[in-house]
């Protein structure tokens, strides 16, 4: 069952999307609300899982991982158990920073990213070539990083 939003709690999560640092002095008073309701407001959206995960953007290139790559996967044999396994893996890879498993010529779409070229050849032995379900996989390299996030948009 879907959890009730009303606007305010869509303005809440607006700002949060944009900064999860934002005080809730700061969230109350953009909301017309008072602090312990944007309290009860945000703990009730995070325990309902509408909130699932408040992280930090990292720039990759401040650590050393300048290139960014598009993998188009296609699985040999496609039965639960095996989405599962090479899910699992694909999860398991902090180079694999976002996974999803689609419609299409390809079976899973991967966002990896790797310091340089060689760096990237070695996560696809380690994803791709030494999983014999894997039938192929197709890279596109990022030329930009034009827009990034996970925002989605909270007005009606």
């Amino acid at each position: 069952m879907a959890a009730q939003i009303d606007n305010a709690d869509r303005l809440i999560l607006d700002l949060v999307q944009d900064n999860s640092r934002i005080g809730l002095d700061i969230l109350a008073d953009k909301c017309g609300l008072s602090v312990p309701s944007v309290q009860r407001r945000l703990k009730r959206l995070r325990d309902t899982g509408v909130i699932s995960k408040e992280i930090a953007l990292v720039d990759p290139t401040s650590l050393g991982f300048g290139m960014t790559f598009i993998v188009m996967v296609e699985l040999e044999r496609e039965t639960l158990h095996q989405l599962d396994a090479f899910r699992k893996r694909a999860q398991a890879e902090l180079q694999v920073q976002q996974c999803y498993y689609v419609t299409g010529e390809a079976d899973f779409t991967l966002i990896c990213t790797a310091r340089d070229m060689q760096d990237f050849e070695q996560l696809t032995h380690r994803l791709f070539f030494n999983d014999g379900n894997v039938r192929r996989f197709r890279t596109s390299v990022v030329m930009d990083r034009s827009k990034v996030g996970l925002s989605i948009p909270c007005k009606e």
